[in-house]
């Protein structure tokens, strides 16, 4: 590794009104070297980047490549000096192919046919070597989350970068994909590509990253060589404290009050169907499922949410058949539903506060009257849910669009949890989270299985499943394998699974 700053930052200063992202950052990346940049949710990691790529004009400081002055506010100028992004939200073109969308840019728009056989070859080959498969003639619309995350890392490399950003690259891949990627980016640093990598896992950054960097508000807190530090020290340095790590227990569990019965449902899109599925969950019990994401996890959301009805089998909740679901007869059910799209679809973002947290029941005795809603008891009940869930904003009457992603999490748990459901729904409760939002979402969750609550965590993080379920099932393509204990079962054999290589369907409850 060069000692040689390949990349430098002076004094990157960025206001966003009052709230300063980030103040005064100074940072150098070596050519061929691997660098991870560590934070709480709103540290300033992704402003810092995005100063960097040109997406933002800082407000002071300087930005350096091989010694040249980056142009400000110019994501072509960075594209040409080698620096290319992989953002964690998606920016490709919907209407395009996949081929279409990584060749962008690189040729003009007459030119995009002439070139598409050479940009292929050299598309399918970059695919082969880090082993994202996509299918290069699919319109983006139609892919997966993990697919176009797929997609993102490809583009970038198609563009032969010189610095590679990745904001969270990991979080749609197995465990084996995961490792390979930074294998190969590991020997593509060896060879001089320089890699700055935001990301939450810290087994990530202890496993793969040469140094280390931690922000909190916006500052440099902690810079240390990677073997010099620890996941528990960089944990404290990210949130200013020790984080109490929220343990599973051993819970008795009780009555069954979930049970899928060869349930089949058909993909309103070009994913997977599902396809006899098979599971029981039961009080006091957190039941896992783990999988690759676009394989069937989102469809299973929306039937134990009731937007999707099966087409064939059963869904039984606590001994009574579900004859016609529906979001509001789930809720009536006990089903407390944890989305995976905290702005989309867990949250109304021009609401406030108060208003989210009264949209399940705000009919209910107590709080409304012959259609007169009791804006009193509504605010009362909102003021202690956001105590007790230590939701951090300028008030209830807040709207929620201003809130950090951890705020918006315990706000959809608060408004879930307070409800005593029977059965909990958690798709992706932490994805993109810190690991001190992260805590308190693991440790609300545990505390519900522990009043009696079963728990279904549809989660891509092995490390997240395996800290939280007493059993792991594998959603491969629509079809669940059988339940194996946590407690018992090899890390690998799961991650196996989910890359379908040694997938057995359960076939039977």
């Amino acid at each position: 590794m060069s000692t040689t700053p390949l990349l430098k930052l002076s004094g990157i200063t960025k206001n966003f009104g009052a709230l300063k992202a980030n103040d005064d950052i100074s940072l150098t990346l070596a050519q061929g070297e691997m660098l991870a940049l560590l934070g709480e949710n709103g540290a300033g990691k992704t402003t810092l980047m995005s100063i960097l790529f040109g997406h933002y004009v800082a407000d002071a400081g300087s930005v350096e490549v091989q010694g040249k002055p980056l142009p400000p506010g110019s994501p072509r100028a960075a594209l040409e000096a080698g620096v290319g992004m992989v953002h964690q939200h998606f920016t490709l073109a919907g209407n395009m192919t996949v081929l279409e969308n990584i060749m962008l840019g690189t040729e003009s728009l007459w030119g995009l046919r002439r070139g598409s056989a050479r940009a292929l070859a050299k598309l399918r080959s970059l695919m082969d070597r880090f082993r994202l498969h996509v299918d290069p003639h699919a319109k983006v619309r139609g892919l997966s989350v993990g697919e176009r995350q797929r997609v993102e890392i490809l583009k970038v490399m198609y563009r032969d970068a010189r610095i590679l950003i990745l904001d969270e690259p990991t979080a749609v891949l197995t465990p084996q994909e995961s490792d390979h990627l930074f294998a190969t980016l590991r020997s593509l640093v060896e060879q001089g590509l320089s890699v700055i990598f935001i990301t939450h896992k810290l087994r990530e950054v202890m496993a793969a990253s040469d140094r280390c960097v931690v922000l909190r508000h916006g500052r440099v807190v902690l810079e240390t060589a990677t073997g010099q530090t620890s996941a528990e020290e960089l944990a404290k340095a990210m949130v200013g404290a020790n984080i109490p790590k929220a343990t599973r227990g051993k819970l008795t569990p009780g009555e069954e009050v979930l049970f899928l019965d060869h349930v089949r449902a058909a993909a309103p899109d070009r994913g997977p169907g599902l396809c006899e599925l098979c599971l029981s969950v039961k009080a006091h019990e957190v039941l896992g499922i783990a999988g690759v994401s676009g394989n069937g996890q989102a469809l299973l959301a929306d039937l134990l949410s009731g937007l999707v009805a099966p087409s064939g089998g059963s869904v039984v909740l606590r001994g009574q058949t579900v004859s016609r679901p529906s979001p509001a007869a789930m809720i009536r059910a006990g089903v407390g539903r944890v989305p995976d799209d905290r702005t989309g679809t867990g949250l109304v973002a021009d609401m406030t506060v108060m208003e989210n947290l009264s949209t399940e029941i705000y009919r209910l005795p107590g709080f409304s009257r012959r259609g007169m809603l009791n804006f009193k008891a509504l605010s009362s009940r909102a003021a202690q849910l956001m105590e007790v869930f230590d939701i951090r904003c300028a008030g209830k009457d807040a709207p929620v669009r201003k809130l950090s992603g951890g705020n918006m999490q315990k706000l959809i748990l608060a408004r879930v949890l307070s409800q005593g459901p029977h059965l909990i729904l958690a798709n992706q409760p932490t994805w993109g989270l810190d690991v001190g939002a992260t805590a308190a979402v693991h440790q609300h969750l545990l505390d519900a299985a522990r009043r009696g609550a079963g728990v279904v965590l549809i989660s891509e993080d092995l490390d997240e499943l395996f800290q939280l379920s007493d059993r792991i099932q594998v959603m491969y393509q629509g079809r669940l394998s059988a339940p194996e204990n946590t407690a018992t079962v090899d890390r690998a054999r799961i991650g196996l699974m989910m890359s379908g290589q040694t997938f057995e369907n359960r076939g039977a409850a």
